[in-house]
């Protein structure tokens, strides 16, 4: 729904920087708004900076916000192009991909985990899954639908890394709320300067669109995040990654098919990409070895 949201919201702006600032800076405002009557999150705070001040915590692991920044950015650029069927395959390969190497270099607070067999094919199928889904979209001569597919592809691997210290973040706050509020601040003060940039070079969009519903994306990135950052401690990133996968790529075909994009409608080769990526999932998930 984020994706369909903030895609819509590029798409009528003409910007996707401009809607994932809108998109972040709800928000911040929203997360900023509630922290003087949350007691506990005003106390992560305070955990927090003594973190980064002992060193426990290192600067550049509260940066998660930039990676979200960046995938917020890519759809608003993507998904009225792709569709959200194919953009949310695209997410998925590079996370799974990138959560290989995040997991087995101990980035997330559940500490190192392997790469085993099952995780190595699912990540590999994940790929083979972007690949058939954006095929139908790829101008003939030139793959035009693969390139569009690669910014989120690439969205996706920062996603893994972004799970992985908000965690950290989560668990040094020893509060929910605090590492979202790093997020959004984060990703926020990246997406202004990335705007300063565009508006100089591009110029303001002519009009903000009327409808109320466009700016709702910021919202469903709390809840995206506050999810994650409580969940990865206990699942690691790739297996948090598996578990919400159905959700997306199902909400994904259904956006697709219900209220379909220009030129994004849902076809055969999109859902031969979900498919294969559902099984891509199932084999990485799988436990070998110990438990």
């Amino acid at each position: 729904m984020q994706g369909r949201v903030n895609g819509q919201l590029g798409y009528q702006l003409h910007d996707g920087v401009l809607a994932a600032l809108i998109s972040f800076f709800v928000g911040s405002v929203l997360l900023l708004a509630v922290l003087p009557i949350l007691p506990a999150a005003r106390a992560g705070v305070g955990r927090l900076r003594r973190t980064l001040r002992t060193g426990e915590l290192k600067p550049w692991q509260i940066l998660g916000g930039t990676c979200g920044a960046f995938l917020v950015t890519t759809q608003g650029l993507t998904v009225a192009i792709l569709g959200v069927a194919v953009f949310t395959v695209a997410v998925v390969a590079g996370q799974i991909v990138s959560s290989l190497p995040v997991d087995r270099a101990g980035l997330g607070p559940g500490g190192p985990q392997p790469i085993t067999w099952p995780r190595a094919i699912g990540a590999l199928l994940a790929v083979v899954a972007v690949i058939i889904s954006v095929s139908d979209h790829a101008a003939v001569g030139d793959g035009g639908g693969l390139w569009w597919a690669v910014l989120p592809a690439i969205a996706g691997f920062g996603l893994a890394w972004q799970t992985a210290v908000n965690g950290r973040v989560r668990t040094a706050a020893d509060n929910v709320v605090v590492p979202t509020i790093v997020n959004f601040l984060v990703g926020t003060a990246a997406l202004i300067l990335a705007a300063v940039v565009d508006v100089i070079v591009r110029g303001w969009p002519a009009a903000l669109p009327g409808q109320w519903w466009l700016y709702v994306g910021g919202t469903l990135g709390i809840v995206t995040i506050m999810t994650a950052v409580t969940a990865v401690r206990v699942t690691g990133v790739l297996v948090l990654g598996m578990s919400s996968v159905a959700g997306q790529l199902i909400g994904a075909v259904l956006l697709d098919v219900i209220v379909p994009t220009s030129g994004s409608a849902l076809n055969a080769t999109s859902l031969i990409g979900v498919g294969v990526t559902m099984v891509a999932v199932g084999i990485a998930a799988i436990r070998v070895g110990p438990r």
